[in-house]
């Protein structure tokens, strides 16, 4: 597999949701701080419109000033009949468009067979620039196949936890989609029999885990999935932060409300960006002297952390590149 260094560097903050069966949405989706947007094929069209929704994307992506953000299709999964004609059709027809984001992604056979269905179509067109693809795992069988799927193709740029549809697949019954599940708990203990504390878990976390780690082992962006309650503002944004802290970069919005909630929850704080310029220049200033590690206010610091601080660094530099439409 490539490194990442091979893949195109794209800002993934937040991801929007927008049904192609809505053309009034396009030009809100475009003009919102959304880092990528996806035209969506599958779930938020009912089978009857399949056709029509799929004309409506390559219309949008050809017609719609959409700037600088990466843009997506999300095609039905290869175990339907429409997913061969999205595929060929968005990728034929829409110069515009940057992935293909196939739902269900189940293993790597999967992600190599749509990356030879978009060769062929790039050497029948003379595009000059390549499809990525995204994947959605959701599924029980995708999560098992983590690794394998994340090393499917040089195509492959992000795998995304879709929540939703891994919920269903492990028959938990959750009818809020992203938000933790009271039942997944445990009681403390009572052996002064005093009151026991409800000491709730993360039913996601090992799913989540497995995902991030994978897509960090071979180069891609690992991006989380929906939060269905898009009132509760407080739950989006401790849900972007958990995502976070797990190695995610960015988070989907199924509401234009989520999206500067995912973007501020997946930018370095003023406080991380402070930490780094300084904890650069007092490494790179230890280093001169001989020496790779040094206090700071009562903690070491070494050559991990200025990979750290370069990383935050970097970061900062792409939102404020993308910022200025660079």
């Amino acid at each position: 597999m490539p490194p990442a260094s091979h893949r195109p560097e794209r800002l993934h903050r937040s991801e929007l949701a927008v049904p192609a069966t809505n053309p009034r949405f396009f030009a809100k989706a475009a003009a919102s701080a959304a880092d990528v947007v996806f035209l969506d094929l599958e779930d938020a069209v009912a089978p009857h419109a399949k056709d029509e929704a799929r004309a409506n994307a390559v219309a949008a992506l050809n017609e719609v000033d959409w700037g600088g953000k990466t843009m997506a299709v999300r095609v039905n999964g290869l175990d339907t009949p429409w997913a061969h004609r999205d595929i060929v059709d968005v990728a034929r027809l829409a110069p515009r468009l940057d992935l293909i984001l196939l739902p269900k992604a189940g293993s790597g056979f999967d992600v190599r067979f749509v990356d030879q269905l978009l060769t062929l179509i790039e050497r029948e067109t003379g595009r000059p620039t390549q499809i990525g693809i995204e994947v959605l795992i959701e599924t029980a069988m995708g999560v098992a196949n983590a690794e394998a799927i994340a090393q499917g193709s040089p195509r492959l740029e992000a795998m995304i936890f879709g929540v939703g549809d891994y919920t269903v697949d492990m028959r938990t019954y959750d009818d809020v989609f992203g938000l933790p599940s009271p039942r997944y708990a445990v009681l403390t203990g009572n052996a002064h029999g005093g009151a026991r504390e409800r000491h709730w878990n993360d039913q996601w976390h090992f799913a989540m885990a497995r995902i991030a780690n994978a897509c960090r082992a071979y180069g891609l962006r690992p991006v989380d999935g929906p939060y269905t309650d898009f009132r509760d503002a407080e739950g989006y944004r401790a849900s972007a932060q958990r995502a976070a802290a797990l190695g995610f970069e960015g988070k989907w919005a199924i509401h234009p409300s989520q999206i500067e909630l995912a973007n501020e929850a997946f930018s370095p704080t003023p406080a991380q960006r402070e930490w780094a310029a300084r904890i650069a220049k007092l490494i790179e200033d230890t280093n001169r002297t001989g020496q790779g590690a040094v206090g700071d206010d009562g903690v070491l610091v070494d050559m991990a952390h200025l990979k750290q601080a370069r990383q935050i660094a970097r970061r900062q530099a792409l939102i404020e590149r993308m910022a200025a439409g660079a």
